[in-house]
């Protein structure tokens, strides 16, 4: 009888964990920092379809490196777990801390019970009211969860763009130093050699501490390119809060549109304020429609006691 092939719990694992670490080094780093104004993301990643950072509720963000297909299935299931608890709680029951517990759970049942573990490394993000709030969770393929502070690195090279970041890294940076900061080192290559990259060729997100309710928000086109070039751009227009894409122009109270009649047509077309121009047609008009034969005891048209112009609800004198 053949004897069956053992394998030590201790080289099983160790083999397993080696099969992980190769297939995750093998993917473009990821680096998630703090800034004065929340939380940035910023990986090297071509694709305009196929994100890697991308948002998971009100004001928690997902970042990952390695499989796609791994990780994709992986935030899936963080969306639907956020929504749930959302729904049958309330939305500020949901936080990067409960999120980083399920991821963890997940990653360590597949790790122990399954042949081949998953070869991905996430960051599980949230923005708080003020920096003190923020929480930045880094969980591993076995499923060890990490509470990170500040910055956290990942992928392949992690260990080096981590220390590049850590000599720049600090609590007040602004938003362009925080994104030159982490482009930078994911330029950086072995020993002095170093890359620029293009803002076409990065993928960069933010969660904005002052925005409403739904704090992530992607960097692309000219507002990145300006940040990274020390410029500061406005906020775009698609990015206004909802409820505050209105059309240019005035708001009319009450009614909610905007008022988007150039000024010179409003004086023309409003009628509240023309009483007197008015008055002047009317009489003319009444002279030239009076007959002849208009009896001697009818009112003239110009002795009808009328309103003061300008007063509110005073309607201009018609020849009815």
């Amino acid at each position: 009888m053949n004897m069956p092939f053992y394998v030590s719990p201790e080289q099983l694992m160790k083999d397993r964990a080696d099969f992980a670490r190769k297939g995750i080094a093998r993917g473009r780093s990821v680096v998630v920092l703090a800034y004065d104004g929340g939380i940035a993301f910023a990986t090297e990643n071509p694709s305009r379809a196929l994100h890697k950072i991308s948002e998971i509720y009100d004001r928690i963000a997902f970042a990952a490196v390695g499989k796609y297909n791994e990780f994709e299935n992986l935030r899936v299931a963080g969306v639907r777990y956020a929504d749930m608890r959302g729904y049958s709680y309330d939305r500020s029951d949901v936080t990067a801390r409960g999120l980083a517990n399920a991821y963890a759970q997940t990653l360590g049942t597949v790790f122990i019970t399954e042949s081949k573990p998953l070869e991905v490394e996430i960051v599980v993000a949230e923005v708080g009211a003020a920096p003190a709030d923020d929480q930045i969770y880094r969980l591993t393929y076995d499923g060890t969860v990490a509470d990170e502070h500040g910055f956290v690195v990942m992928g392949g090279q992690a260990e080096q763009l981590g220390r590049r970041v850590k000599e720049g890294w600090r609590e007040d940076l602004s938003l362009g130093e925080a994104l030159r900061l982490a482009v930078a080192a994911l330029g950086s290559g072995e020993g002095s050699s170093s890359r620029t990259i293009e803002a076409a060729q990065l993928e960069v997100a933010v969660l904005e501490r002052g925005r409403p309710r739904r704090s992530f928000r992607r960097l692309t086109g000219q507002v990145l390119a300006d940040l990274l070039t020390d410029g500061t751009p406005a906020a775009p227009a698609d990015d206004l809060p909802p409820g505050d894409d209105v059309a240019v122009g005035t708001a009319t109270p009450g009614t909610g549109t905007a008022d988007t009649v150039p000024p010179e047509t409003t004086a023309t077309t409003d009628t509240t304020d023309t009483a007197p121009d008015t008055e002047t047609t009317s009489e003319t008009d009444t002279g030239a429609q009076a007959p002849d034969d208009t009896p001697a005891d009818s009112t003239p048209t110009e002795d009808k006691p009328r309103d003061e112009p300008g007063t509110p609800g005073a309607a201009p004198d018609a020849d009815h």
